[in-house]
């Protein structure tokens, strides 16, 4: 699947920009036309740091995104469930991921919920997915361990006799009417373990696969397919990158390779420099908090230390690339369908980027390569090729998320805390370009796609009794309308937990005490004044501990 040369964007912009100015005043009072349901696609991106995107201040090129974020809103308090199977339970159900069977990961999506494919396509919608779905429960072949069954399974070297999931949970029997992509959360991006059509496993790729163009691939397939039919569409682009093992093509590596040689501090400070000349961010409310880390910092490592840890970050940045060409061959496709102006796109993040490194082989982590090659976990060596698997570590996962502290899995915002645009051109008020501070969740996905579908939530899906939404609809915002938000957002995640409450945030660590910020003064979280506001602790403790109660979160000392 070789890249496809980038056509301008002309014809396409100038309808935006036609149909944003012809619309004009009577669409902000009466909303878009129910009559003319839109289609929605969902672009998820796997471990992307908050600051990577350039219209949140990286210095990745993702000029496609970015014109999304120009040509429609962008969200500046959003948030998701700082792990990749909750988050994608929760935008899926409009529910927390402790009420649909995830409150950890690797485990089935329960019928609790329904998913947003399901419901829409009740409503007469087409549904299709791409991409990594992560929702059904996995286990290794050899009982508790990833033993040499197991290993030679993820390696596509063992016989295959059985599903690499109950199929009943597959995204097919889930409400979508196509997908393709991957069962599984990690994998190789050259030869992808767990890689179905629909729930047939697709037994080989060619030679100049690779995942993310794939699912770009299938994901205008599905557009050009859907148009067709003269319904409205859900589209789910579910992609796995940025997530590790670090795998680019050789071509979009070399476009960074220079860029992170100054290493994780630099970068960090011109990541928070660019946010506060573009106006996402102010200092006096969003201080740049001490970077964190593990291990040597940048200054005490050695020359060919600084140069394998700046190639890792390259890769990262060529991941995202990669994604963002695809989004614009995806919007080119709409573009040429006619279906662009009355498409809801919305762009965001399962969790903050990730500290996480695993130097062996394991439960998702092969050990060669299908033809025998071994792959390299430890060392020093230039990564991007499929026998290497690399990660970016905890320092440039903190400065991939500024101006936030932590990572991926905490309840920190660094870990929760994701980039959203919303792009529709028929249908959103507010002036293109600009941003909001309206608190969000993904939780918040399922009830806005189905007001502005028309449909209602039901209290049973395909006989089974479903737990009210918890999420509220974003669509008064896309119509610079005033909203009920929530009246708090909740979050735990393997002990990690937090309550926002207007103001004020109630966070901890796993086995920590808590900590409490007022964060809207100190959105990065600087300043902890638990010990001077015990009262509000209490009380935003007894908060989390009811809330944890009815979702069915452990609770924790």
């Amino acid at each position: 699947m070789k890249r496809k040369k980038t056509r301008p964007y002309v014809t396409c912009w100038i309808s935006v920009a036609t149909a944003i100015v012809a619309i004009g005043a009577g669409l902000a009072e009466a909303g878009p036309d129910p009559a003319r349901r839109p289609n929605f696609v969902v672009i998820l991106l796997d471990d992307l740091g908050y600051s990577d995107l350039g219209c949140y201040g990286g210095e990745v090129r993702t000029p496609n995104i970015d014109r999304l974020a120009a040509g429609g809103l962008r969200f500046t308090r959003f948030y998701n469930a700082a792990r990749c199977c909750p988050t994608r339970a929760s935008l899926l159900t409009g529910l927390y991921p402790h009420q649909v069977g995830l409150a950890r990961n690797g485990q089935d999506l329960t019928r609790d919920g329904a998913t947003i494919a399901e419901l829409l396509r009740a409503e007469g919608y087409q549904t299709a997915m791409a991409g990594k779905w992560h929702l059904s429960q996995t286990r290794p072949l050899d009982g508790r361990d990833a033993g040499p069954r197991h290993l030679a399974w993820l390696n596509h070297q063992a016989e295959r006799d059985h599903p690499f999931a109950r199929l009943d949970t597959y995204p097919i029997n889930r409400g979508f009417e196509r997908h393709y992509g991957p069962i599984w959360g990690v994998v190789d991006y050259f030869d992808p373990f767990s890689l179905v059509d629909g729930t047939r496993p697709v037994e080989s790729v060619p030679r100049d696969f690779y995942l993310t163009d794939a699912i770009t691939e299938k994901s205008v397939e599905s557009i050009r397919i859907m148009a067709r039919e003269g319904r409205p569409f859900f589209l789910y682009v579910a992609h796995c990158a940025p997530h590790w093992p670090l795998h680019a093509r050789p071509e979009d590596i070399a476009r960074y390779r220079e860029a992170y040689r100054r290493g994780w501090h630099a970068l960090r400070e011109s990541r928070y420099r660019r946010q506060v000349e573009m106006g996402l961010i102010d200092p006096a409310t969003h201080p740049l908090p001490e970077l964190m880390g593990r291990g040597p910092d940048w200054d005490a490592l050695d020359d060919e230390s600084r140069q394998h840890q700046s190639a890792l970050m390259a890769v990262h940045a060529a991941m995202v690339d990669r994604v963002d060409q695809g989004v614009g061959s995806i919007v080119r496709a709409l573009e040429e369908t006619r279906c662009l102006e009355n498409t809801v796109i919305v762009v965001l993040a399962d969790n903050g980027a990730s500290p996480e490194r695993y130097l062996d082989p394991g439960f998702d982590r092969a050990s060669q390569t299908r033809d025998g090659r071994p792959i390299q976990y430890r060392g020093r060596f230039d990564p991007g090729a499929e026998t290497t698997w690399g990660y970016i570590g905890a320092y440039w996962a903190n400065a991939a998320n500024t101006p936030y502290r932590y990572w991926k899995a905490e309840s920190f915002e660094g870990g929760c805390h994701t980039p959203l645009i919303v792009h529709w051109p028929t249908g959103l008020i507010p002036r293109p370009g600009s941003t909001t501070a309206e608190p969000g969740h993904v939780i918040d996905l399922m009830p806005t796609f189905l007001e502005l579908a028309g449909a209602a939530y039901p209290a049973k899906y395909a006989g089974h009794d479903i737990k009210a939404l918890e999420g509220r609809s974003l669509a008064p915002l896309l119509r610079k309308q005033p909203r009920a938000g929530h009246p708090a957002l909740f979050f735990e995640h393997e002990g990690g937990r937090a309550v926002i409450a207007g103001d004020w945030k109630l966070v901890a660590r796993p086995r920590g005490d808590w900590e409490l910020y007022h964060i809207a003064d100190d959105a990065t979280e600087t300043r902890d004044l638990a010990g001077r506001e015990l009262r509000r602790v209490a009380e935003l403790e007894q908060m989390w501990r009811a809330w944890a109660g009815r979702v069915g979160a452990p609770l924790h000392p």
